[in-house]
């Protein structure tokens, strides 16, 4: 059996009350670890193009609200 399997069969046989509080921590988990990887992006500049497509659509009006 895989690890993932273990991790399948352990959860499937959480009770609720443990399930929900697996829930909470894994998305608490799970949002960090994509904060960590936007602010990556940033910092090596992955996200320059978009923030400047973005901007320069607001400069000549064709952005829209969303």
């Amino acid at each position: 059996m895989s690890s993932i399997q273990a991790i399948e069969k352990a959860i499937k046989q959480l009770p609720a009350h443990e399930l929900a509080e697996f829930r909470l921590w894994f998305a608490t988990f799970d949002e960090a670890l994509w904060d960590a990887q936007i602010e990556a992006d940033a910092n090596a500049g992955k996200l320059d193009a978009l923030a400047a497509e973005a901007l320069a659509e607001y400069d000549n009006g064709s952005a829209r609200e969303l």
